[in-house]
């Protein structure tokens, strides 16, 4: 658990940009579920995904998504892993693989991040998906079940890892890290 707790280069929740916005989100929240209900709302209205708003800038890190105000869904993620490490609530990185085209494969397949949380009064772990939502797109915060951003289609070869990890994939780091534009992000590999 110690590890879904820690500071990463990625999850960089002492930057103060970060502890900031955790200060807000204590005084909007009643309880650990409502922060985390405040934090997830918060990075998936408030900031937008790069590639919905057009924005080209390529955040790397939650202190980053922050500054600028959007990032793709790897970074929301770890907006979000932040914000709540720095709370004392566990959480990690969950992957799909998806089409990067909405009825096919014809344009390859991309990482898709989403985030676990555990949940101590429950003593179990869920998963959100603080993405953003938009016409298409209808993730919600549950204690129950899953609402996620998109649903994995088998048929399309589309993978949900169900994993939990505690840092960002390093693979993706790499990706973020040599990318200029949001638009030049490509994912050419599984992450099994």
């Amino acid at each position: 658990m110690k590890q879904y707790l820690s500071e990463t280069n990625c999850i960089d929740f002492n930057h103060p940009l970060v502890m900031e916005r955790v200060e807000k989100l204590k005084q909007q929240s009643a309880d650990p579920i409502d922060y985390i209900r405040c934090a997830f709302e918060f990075v998936r209205d408030e900031i937008t995904h790069s590639w919905d708003a057009g924005e080209m800038t390529v955040s790397r890190k939650a202190s980053e998504v922050l500054e600028n105000g959007t990032g793709i869904c790897w970074t929301k993620s770890c907006l979000l892993a932040a914000l709540l490490r720095a709370n004392g609530i566990p959480a990690g990185i969950s992957y799909q693989k998806l089409t990067r085209a909405d009825e096919d494969a014809s344009d390859g397949y991309i990482i898709h991040a989403l985030n676990t949380v555990y949940i101590e009064a429950l003593d179990k772990w869920i998963r959100l998906d603080a993405r953003g939502n938009k016409e298409t797109v209808h993730a919600e915060f549950s204690l129950e079940e899953e609402i996620l951003a998109f649903p994995v289609r088998p048929e399309l070869e589309e993978i949900d890892y169900r994993n939990n990890d505690w840092n960002l994939d390093e693979r993706l780091i790499k990706v973020l890290q040599d990318c200029e534009s949001v638009l030049t992000i490509r994912t050419d590999f599984d992450l099994a």
